[in-house]
């Protein structure tokens, strides 16, 4: 504890500007991977389940947030499932644009502060006299703490980053098999609209046998 605080009192102010650029960092990706990793983790198991559901033909439309945003939309079709889909991944990505920026940027701005900590107390020993090496490492071992603050930031920022991001994956293609899915039962009944669907869709809402309800079976 002595040692820490020794540190915070003889470090230059740009490097305590440094750790706590730093800190917050830290404290932001911890925040996003735990709220980000239950929150994908909710639409993953869903529509994992309802994948799983349509698999096993205990339903004949899918439980999916793809579909459930139909209800109520006049049209209905391919492209629109994709565009639903879309933005069902853009929400499940929200804030892995910053974990990037934190594992990219924290060891360049941790050096940033070890090199500013070595000018500064380099300049006070050549005004001192005294750059001997029981006067020169002391500062080097101190102005290295910022770079290694930088890459601790960094390491569990890239590692969050990884695995939300095959998460979303995962997410991703359980979505696109339950379009595939209902897109192969209109082509195999040779109906080339998404009339049939939309109806049969319509119907289980109303029955409250999709989202909420209980399933056939």
């Amino acid at each position: 504890m002595t040692a820490v605080l020794g540190f915070f009192e003889t470090s230059g102010i740009i490097t305590l500007l440094v750790i706590f650029w730093l800190s917050l960092y830290m404290i932001v990706t911890l925040w996003i991977f735990i709220y980000k990793w239950f929150v994908i983790k909710g639409l993953h198991d869903r529509e994992s389940y309802s994948l799983d559901l349509l698999l096993s033909k205990d339903i004949s439309i899918p439980q999916s947030a793809v579909f459930a945003r139909a209800k109520g939309h006049n049209l209905l079709s391919k492209e629109m499932l994709n565009v639903w889909k879309a933005q069902i991944l853009k929400v499940a990505s929200g804030g892995l644009t910053f974990l990037s920026i934190v594992s990219s940027t924290a060891p360049f701005i941790g050096l940033f502060g070890t090199v500013a900590e070595i000018l500064d107390a380099f300049a006070h020993l050549g005004t001192q006299g005294q750059a001997t090496f029981e006067a020169i490492a002391p500062i080097i071992s101190k102005a290295l703490v910022a770079t290694a603050w930088g890459i601790l930031c960094a390491i569990p920022a890239y590692s969050f980053y990884l695995i939300l991001r095959r998460k979303i994956s995962v997410l991703g293609v359980c979505l696109q098999a339950q379009i595939d899915i209902a897109l192969s039962a209109i082509d195999n009944s040779h109906n080339n609209s998404f009339t049939q669907t939309k109806n049969v869709f319509t119907e289980q809402s109303n029955k409250n046998i999709v989202w909420g309800g209980k399933t056939n079976g």
